[in-house]
């Protein structure tokens, strides 16, 4: 028997209206450590798990003996989507309860200047977008192109890569990514 401990962190995380971040204050985990379990690029020590759970919190027992419903809505109207983001770059995702998926797929929005951060962002998973508006400076490794409406990008999220609106439009993308990193 396998158990998707990742998926089942997350979903625990978020129906317990937790950040990664703020998680990762109350247990003294490295927020970057949560999130490659609930990506399930890591698999945690017993004791790292429970000092995550104490968090929640829920026992080791619970954890693995808790069975979430797999989600089965297949529709989403404009004001159903989740916001997930905060300040300058709003994400909104396509369902609430990504348990036992393996793709998120969000609408984002980047204010002029508003941009993921000086250090890169790293994961497992691919990645890939369509920018409906605006203008979108894309790095990935040593790479940077600006992408207007209609231009694209896709690749693998373990390359170092940053995301940076140009201009004084808001950008707005659609993107899909797997596994869930959010």
């Amino acid at each position: 028997m396998s158990v998707d401990i990742g998926s089942r962190l997350r979903y625990l995380r978020i129906a317990n209206k937790l950040s990664q971040r703020e998680l990762a204050k109350r247990t003294g985990v490295p927020n970057s450590t949560i999130s490659l379990i609930e990506s399930n690029a890591s698999n945690p020590s017993v004791g790292a798990l429970k000092r995550i759970l104490d968090g929640i919190p829920i026992g080791l027992a619970e954890f693995f003996a808790f069975e979430p419903e797999r989600p089965r809505k297949a529709f989403y109207a404009a004001e159903e989507l989740v916001e997930i983001g905060k300040g300058a770059i709003s994400y909104r995702q396509v369902g609430e309860n990504l348990f036992g998926r393996s793709l998120q797929i969000l609408k984002e929005c980047y204010q002029p200047g508003a941009d993921t951060g000086k250090v890169p962002l790293v994961h497992e998973g691919e990645e890939g977008g369509i920018v409906l508006s605006g203008r979108l400076e894309v790095t990935v490794d040593d790479e940077r192109r600006i992408l207007g409406a209609g231009d694209a990008y896709y690749f693998e999220s373990r390359r170092p890569h940053r995301f940076r609106c140009v201009g004084p439009v808001p950008c707005e993308v659609i993107s899909a990514c797997t596994p869930p990193t959010f």
